[in-house]
Parts: C-alpha cells; sequence; structure tokens
C-alpha cells in the first residue's frame, strides 16, 4: 500500500470513528457545505460505495453527462439512509481504496480531507484525521502558485500551522491551525485565515 493509499484509508477510518457516537440529531446538523446537512455531506463522500462505475455512468448519463448534477442527486436522495448504513459506507474496502476520477489518490485524500472537516468542525470535533493527511493536503492546495484551486488568492502571504510542522510563502504571517488553513485555502469562510 502506497502512501497516499494508507493515508484515505485511514482519513476515512477516522470519519467514520469520530461521527459513529453521534445521535441522529447531529447528522441532521448544518454542515459547511451550504444547505447541505451532516449526512448529505457524508453521503456524497462516500457515493462510490453504493454506485459502482457502470451503475454510476448510467446515471451520470440520466443527467446529460452533468457531474454536479448527478453527484448532488444522488447525495440528496442518500441522505435519507440511516447513519449505520453511511458510517458502513466509509468504512468500506471501496472507499479505503478509491481513486477520484481525473485526481487519482490525492484527489481522494483531499476530499475526504476537506468534506471531513466541512462536517467535523461545525461538529466541534475538530480535525479528526492525522497530520501527515493535513500536510499533504496543504501542499496540494498551494502548490497552483498564487492562488490555490479553489482560487484563494495566496499572495504575499507567509502561512504556518500552529498544530502541526507545515509553513508556505513568504510575506504577512498568517498562521492557523491545519483544520482552518485547510479550509480557508479551500474557499470555506469559517475562520478565515486569509482575512485582510
Amino acid at each position: 500500500m502506497t502512501t497516499l493509499d494508507a493515508l484515505v484509508a485511514g482519513e476515512f477510518a477516522a470519519l467514520a470513528d469520530a461521527l459513529a457516537p453521534l445521535g441522529p440529531d447531529r447528522w441532521a446538523a448544518a454542515s459547511l457545505c451550504a444547505g447541505w446537512s451532516v449526512a448529505h455531506v457524508v453521503a456524497h463522500l462516500t457515493t462510490a460505495a453504493r454506485y459502482p462505475a457502470d451503475r454510476f455512468g448510467a446515471e451520470l448519463a440520466a443527467d446529460g453527462y452533468d457531474v454536479t448534477r448527478t453527484s448532488d442527486r444522488l447525495a440528496d436522495a442518500d441522505t435519507a439512509l440511516p447513519p449505520e448504513a453511511l458510517l458502513a459506507d466509509l468504512r468500506s474496502a471501496t472507499m479505503a481504496g478509491f481513486a477520484q476520477p481525473g485526481g487519482g489518490m490525492a484527489g481522494s485524500l483531499a476530499h475526504v480531507v476537506i468534506h471531513g472537516l466541512d462536517v467535523t468542525v461545525p461538529l466541534g470535533l475538530g480535525r479528526v484525521g492525522a497530520d501527515e493527511a493535513a500536510r499533504t493536503v496543504l501542499d496540494q492546495l498551494v502548490a497552483p502558485g498564487d492562488r490555490t484551486v479553489f482560487g484563494v488568492d495566496l499572495t504575499g502571504s507567509a502561512l504556518r500551522a500552529t498544530d502541526l510542522d507545515w509553513a508556505h510563502g513568504r510575506g504577512e504571517p498568517v498562521t492557523a491551525g491545519a483544520a482552518e488553513l485547510v479550509l480557508t485555502l479551500s474557499g470555506r469562510s469559517v475562520g478565515s485565515a486569509l482575512a485582510r
């Protein structure tokens, strides 16, 4: 198993462990994804566990090959699944080894880390995954240069995580926990570590 494979599997397992004790009311709580509950985000995150490639392809064709529309529609429908089913999907071998189409295992790691924070931060659970996973995703987010893949401007910012060994850039010091940095660099407004 490669390092990325192990990190992806570990992040899904850590998220499942963090969410397992929650009651139904917490699964219905708002996530950081606008209009989506915790259950909605987890349903979206685990789509591949319920829709093998051929079935997802058929669903995609039904939506005129609009990936966003299909992903949203399936997540909307699967939000009704009981938490136990969504937890089983988080713990499934399918998700532990799933490589994002077009993004590979690096894309899968970013997906689970970012969406994991979308649910654990508003629930008050904080960052539940591994430091190495957070560092790897932070490196991915700043790799494009002056803007993240989400369009966040990094110009003139010296970023530094306060809870793990990670730093990037030069300029005005911006320090925050890794969770806040990941969320800020992925375009979430919570914390707004780069707000000026």
